[in-house]
This record gives structure tokens, sequence and C-alpha cells, in this order.
């Protein structure tokens, strides 16, 4: 999956008082866009502090991958490229890039905490210009004193499988709704319900359907949509006839283990669940 990637580390601890080195590296981003430089066929690189031409107020500390500090250019959602770099989407990442995976964590994540800044100027208590915590990964109004963390969006990924036909269901989203590619249900987890209650409802509402066993997998940051997502698997109960929310979904069919390709990259923990039931229960 995307965070898998040992031997290098993303550590996200907090540096209010780093100072950049020529080597560092700088994320542009605007939007859901970050500024690359393409290698080969399928590669990309981030630029340098050296290579950006930035300075030290410019730059907001973000995290480091191994040994180099990540920083996020000024004017967070609005900034342009440096000379030889070019704005990519991250859906083009993923799809035509795709590597190496470490930086393919590094622009999620960037995208993921650029988008937070960008939206977060003003206290929403007073109204007043938000400034940078002292000490900690957050924005404190210096009028009212509210201080404001990262967002965090809980989702789910569930795959919903039939046991007794062993299959499961596969869908796509509807026209114009992320990438193109083969999925699980998903979906945020809404206030006042816990994340088992959030499998049921997203279930129900997007194929019509009932479950029970629900089993936790696994999580993994998905930063472009400022997402944690939990992954679980849960058995099908009751009539198995799938009632598609055809506002959600494109597709949403039964499928057995030959019938499942996988996503065209190992990224996502989608991908990684479908894959691990496909292979466990050929027969």
């Amino acid at each position: 999956m995307i965070q898998d990637i040992a031997p290098h580390r993303l550590a996200n601890e907090y540096r209010p008082h780093a100072i950049p080195a020529p080597q560092d590296l700088v994320c542009f981003v605007r939007g859901q866009e970050l500024a690359v430089r393409r290698v080969g066929d399928d590669a990309f690189e981030l630029p340098s502090v050296e290579e950006a031409g930035v300075t030290a107020e410019g730059l907001t500390y973000l995290f480091s991958l191994d040994e180099r500090a990540c920083w996020l250019a000024a004017d967070a959602g609005a900034a342009r490229p440096p000379a030889g770099f070019e704005l990519v989407s991250n859906r083009t990442l993923r799809m035509e890039r795709r590597g190496p995976r470490e930086l393919m964590l590094v622009a999620y994540t960037a995208v993921h905490l650029a988008g937070w800044y960008a939206k977060n100027r003003f206290c929403g208590a007073c109204g007043q210009p938000l400034e940078h915590h002292e000490a900690l990964r957050a924005l404190r109004c210096p009028s009212c004193g509210n201080v404001m963390f990262p967002r965090l969006n809980p989702a789910v990924i569930v795959c919903v499988c039939d046991p007794k036909r062993n299959k499961i269901v596969i869908t796509r989203y509807a026209r114009g709704r992320y990438v193109p590619i083969d999925a699980l249900v998903a979906g945020f987890v809404e206030i006042g319900e816990t994340i088992e209650d959030c499998v049921h409802r997203e279930v129900r509402e997007e194929l019509g359907l009932e479950v029970s066993n629900i089993r936790y997998y696994k999580s993994q940051p998905w930063g472009v949509a400022g997402d944690i997502l939990s992954g679980f698997w849960c058995d099908v109960v009751g009539d198995p006839t799938i009632h598609r929310d055809e506002s959600e979904l494109g597709s949403a069919v039964w499928v057995g283990p030959d019938q499942i390709p996988g996503q065209p990259d190992d990224l996502s923990l989608t991908n990684e669940m479908m894959c691990l039931w496909r292979d466990t229960h050929r027969r």
C-alpha cells in the first residue's frame, strides 16, 4: 500500500524550529496538483530547496522523508512551480507516474496538509487571521486563543462477502467520480455513529444489502481526501440481490476469484483487500 515504503520512513513528528537545508524537498501545491519533474516513463521527482530557490521565510515544515525534511511552499493551495517542474494532479501521478512509492506518499500527504492550511486562514470562532502554533502542528488565533489541528476524515473500505457462493461485491464509482477502476464499498463515518455502524449503513445505502460478521482488517492514510481508512470484511445476510445507488455507483456486481484483475497499482487498501480475497479463495 502507499504507506509501505520501508526501508524509507515518513517521520510525521512536527519540528517547529527546523531550518531548511539545500537538499530538502519542497512541495508546491495548488489544489489537488503538485509540482513535479518527470523522470523516464513512469516516475517523478520533487524540487529541492536549492532548485526551488526559496528562502526559509517562504516555507512551512511538513514532515521528513528519511534524512530530508519536506516543506510546503508559501501560498498554500495556489503555489507556482519552479522552472523545470510542472503541476500534475494526484490522479495523474497515480495512473501515469506511479513512483517512486515513497514520493507518492509524500505527495498525497503534502496535498492533505496543504489543503488544510489553505482552507484555514481565519479563526472560525472570531474571524481573525490565524498564526502557526509555536510548538504544535496547529494553527492558533492570537485574538481568542482558539487552536485548530489538521483534520482527518474517518472512512471505511468494506469487502462484502458471500461465503456460500464464494463471491464478493466489486463496484465502480459513478461516471466522473474518482478514478474508473474496480473498488469496494466505501464511505465516511458520520457524527454519532461507530465505525461498525458505518459499515452497515454504507452497505445498505450503496448496495441495498444487510451484513453481519464484521471483521477489521487494516488501516491506511489516504491524504488526497484527508482520510484515515479502516478496512473491514463482512458477510451478506438475507437476500443477496444488489440494489445499487446509481448516484454513487456506476456498477456493483457479485464476482468470483477469477473475475478480479485488481487495480493497476498496489497503492490502495481497496486493492490489497480485493487481491487478498481473490488469492485465498481460488479453488
